[in-house]
């Protein structure tokens, strides 16, 4: 298991690197303007743009400047500065993570609970009306866009614009520390409209896999032997998990890289609304570190659930 795990983040830090030289030939040898003149400002000098290329490292040779770029963010996390605002891209991610973070573990908290629930009740009662509904239900969830039904519910139910003023508006998110019940509730709608789409994914995935660990040998074997209902349905549950575990893994890693739809939508000042900006305003080092951000998410997410199927199911063995 320990050599396994050391492959894992072997190959996760190849991975990396392997999204580093892409975001840095990307943004090198595209047309996307000098990085030098972008700092630099409006109608800048000669003199103060090959000042800038040299303090950037811009003056050196391509094979240098990745080297570079590549030892800074894996040794330093160094993610360079942004043009627009001439910060460094490290502190702007680092003051949008924490909305970030508590949009996705809220959703998560709500897909897993809702599309579980719902996924396992509509296996045992397969062909029913409740699983009729239910389906059908996450099938029309499953095809709502993110910033569609987030349009929808603050019309509906905002404080600002909506016809019933339950929740408050778009752009009145606080930090936790300040104010934990405003936190709260001006998280609930964001929350609900991210963790629809994937609840009903989970519901569907849910239902099909439990549907099929319930007909195995050894589920029919259980009852055979006396073993109650629930005891069963346990069994079949954590049989049928791996999957749920997949997908988990990857939506709260994509989640953490930011949700930018609802973040745009909610006027959430998280990582997706930072990397929003950045795209209108054409800052690519911006840009180049919420890609990294989402990139280095996405890898620690696979290697968690990767690890975790050992623990999770018994018949996983990894050599």
């Amino acid at each position: 298991m320990t050599a396994y795990i050391i492959r894992r983040i072997l190959w996760g830090i190849a991975l990396l690197v392997l999204v580093c030289a892409l975001t840095f030939l990307l943004f090198r040898i595209l047309p996307t303007g000098n990085p030098a003149v972008l700092r630099a400002g409006r109608d800048p000098q000669p003199k103060l743009i090959h000042e800038i290329e040299r303090v950037l490292g811009l003056n050196k040779s391509l094979p240098v400047q990745f080297w570079d770029y590549v030892k800074g963010v894996l040794f330093h996390f160094d993610l360079g500065y942004s043009y627009y605002s001439q910060q460094s891209v490290k502190s702007l991610i680092a003051e949008r993570l924490p909305p970030t973070i508590s949009l996705a573990v809220g959703a998560g908290v709500l897909w897993v609970i809702g599309g579980l629930g719902v996924g396992i009740i509509s296996a045992l009662r397969r062909h029913s009306l409740l699983d009729r509904g239910a389906m059908g239900a996450a099938l029309v969830l499953v095809s709502t866009p993110e910033f569609w039904l987030g349009l929808i519910v603050l019309f509906l139910f905002s404080d600002g614009i909506g016809r019933w003023h339950i929740f408050p508006s778009a752009g009145s998110y606080v930090p936790l520390t300040q104010d934990p019940w405003g936190w709260f509730t001006s998280l609930i709608l964001p929350w609900f409209v991210l963790a629809a789409g994937a609840a009903a994914v989970f519901a569907r995935l849910m239902r099909g896999s439990l549907i099929e660990a319930m007909d195995e040998d050894y589920i029919r074997t259980a009852r055979a032997k006396g073993l109650n209902e629930r005891a069963v349905v346990r069994q079949g549950v954590r049989s049928s998990i791996n999957p749920i575990v997949t997908l988990f893994g990857l939506e709260i890693g994509t989640l953490l890289g930011g949700a930018l739809l609802v973040e745009v939508v909610f006027n959430i000042p998280g990582v997706g609304l930072l990397a929003y900006h950045a795209i209108i305003q054409a800052d690519f080092s911006l840009i180049q570190g919420t890609v990294l951000l989402a990139a280095m998410f996405i890898i620690v997410a696979n290697i968690v659930v990767d690890i975790g199927y050992a623990y999770l199911d018994p018949r996983v063995r990894y050599s």
